[in-house]
């Protein structure tokens, strides 16, 4: 089996249009397919990335659902927009942790249903 990368993510969130205008309006999302599927799932991406946002359940939050979940969703970028990325959020009012992994640096922060983000660039200098 030979894969070409990850085609999307999907997320369950509390509100899909709240979702989708944070997605679009920090990390400069686009809509993607829109008008198919009545709108659920909504989905929105960048290039090559894409994140399907479904209303959540009442049922993932079952104990059995939280032992096994995604622990974050990374987005590369180079080191200017790294940069850009921090300014960006800062003056959103959006709080995010750096963090020196030494191959890479990344920044660490949560949309608005919680889900924790994730923009590492490899060019440390």
């Amino acid at each position: 089996m030979q894969l070409d990368g990850i085609d999307h993510i999907a997320l369950g969130v509390r509100d899909i249009e709240r979702s989708a205008k944070w997605y679009i309006d920090v990390l400069g999302f686009e809509r993607l397919h829109e008008g198919m599927w009545d709108g659920v799932p909504t989905f929105i991406g960048k290039g090559n990335t894409g994140i399907a946002l479904f209303p959540a359940s009442h049922e993932a939050t079952r104990p059995a659902h939280r032992e096994v979940r995604m622990l974050h969703l990374a987005f590369r970028a180079n080191r200017e927009n790294f940069l850009v990325a921090q300014r960006e959020l800062k003056k959103r009012g959006i709080k995010f942790e750096f963090q020196d992994h030494e191959i890479s640096h990344s920044i660490y922060f949560r949309d608005p249903d919680g889900h924790q983000l994730e923009i590492t660039t490899y060019e440390l200098e």
